[in-house]
């Protein structure tokens, strides 16, 4: 019996297998393929629509959820080479993205900023004068924007450094601007390497990705009223990377490798899927949602949760391209 029972303690500790095939043909009840193109989702204030990217340095697209209508945002800008578009209270939107291609690294970091595109047919995006990193946290109840800055946007920073920006955007005086920037957290080096996500608990908080070397990432949140940070996730050793936000903030969706302490492959932006996490401070709540990584070769990236906490929209990726490409966007409509 001993025997036996060892025999089997050593079974289940052995990694599983990864399966074959598209995980698109194994799609639980409750999930839905929105489109069969574009990444990068963000879900309008009022869950009517689902603007995304056609790709990476392209068009900006919105979807209408009754109709399914699809119509590019940008498609009267020559050769646009935008990276995201994200829904203001307003109506109106932010792109994200440089003002011409050179190459992957350079556009996507160096020459990264942010836009204004009204929400008037026809309208052309107009800068904000500001360079950024990687993504923006966008309020879905104000016109509050936070974004981060390294050495590579901001030559005045020490190399590795970065910090955390929150500001307003002002729309009363004709050309859209951005007003009373304010620096409300910083990283000395690149043991941290931080970009801002969501706000919550009416705009008091927000949370934020502190990227760690060797492939590894944390869940954090800043309260804007006292600056005390904290660390959600507390999985050193591992990636998570918090996307989403749940209503009021309970909760947040996090691109995480958990699934690899059993599937086995490498830990990092490569084998990924979406985890929910408790924002309690314990990183002992992760609820596991998509299993998309359990087939090989694939994953699910990019979620952003309706601000009615009804469903996820999300995107489906490979494994081996850069953060960010997708191949479609999918609904993932929660149970009551």
């Amino acid at each position: 019996m001993r025997v036996l029972s060892l025999i089997t303690a050593l079974l289940l500790a052995l990694p599983a297998e990864r399966k074959q095939g598209n995980p698109l043909d194994h799609l639980p009840p409750n999930f839905e393929i929105l489109t069969h193109f574009g990444e990068r989702a963000d879900i309008s204030p009022d869950n009517l629509r689902v603007a995304f990217m056609a790709k990476s340095f392209g068009d900006a697209m919105i979807i209408d959820l009754k109709t399914r209508e699809i119509r590019c945002l940008t498609c009267n800008v020559p050769s646009a080479v935008f990276l995201r578009v994200m829904h203001l209270v307003t109506g109106d939107y932010i792109l994200i993205g440089p003002d011409h291609f050179e190459d992957v690294r350079v556009s996507r970091t160096r020459d990264n900023e942010l836009w204004f595109l009204s929400k008037e047919r026809g309208s052309r995006p107009v800068k904000l004068g500001q360079k950024m990193s990687e993504g923006a946290a966008i309020s879905k109840k104000s016109l509050k924007i936070s974004y981060s800055e390294t050495s590579q946007q901001n030559p005045d920073l020490a190399s590795e450094s970065s910090r955390l920006v929150v500001a307003e955007l002002d729309l009363s005086h004709g050309v859209p601007a951005l007003i009373n920037k304010k620096i409300v957290f910083e990283s000395k080096d690149r043991g941290c390497t931080l970009e801002a996500q969501d706000f919550y608990d009416q705009d008091d908080k927000m949370t934020f990705t502190c990227y760690e070397p060797r492939a590894q990432a944390s869940v954090m949140g800043i309260d804007l009223r006292t600056g005390v940070v904290t660390n959600f996730s507390k999985a050193p050793g591992s990636y998570n990377e918090v996307e989403g936000i749940f209503p009021d903030g309970p909760y947040a969706a996090v691109e995480a490798d958990r699934q690899c302490e059993q599937l086995g492959g490498d830990r990092g932006s490569g084998n990924i899927d979406i985890w929910k996490l408790k924002l309690d401070g314990t990183g002992k709540d992760f609820t596991r949602l998509t299993y998309f990584n359990d087939y090989e070769g694939g994953k699910a990236s990019n979620p952003v949760i309706s601000t009615d906490g009804r469903f996820m929209a999300f995107q489906v990726a490979k494994t081996g391209d850069s953060a960010g490409v997708g191949y479609g966007i999918l609904l993932f409509h929660f149970k009551p």
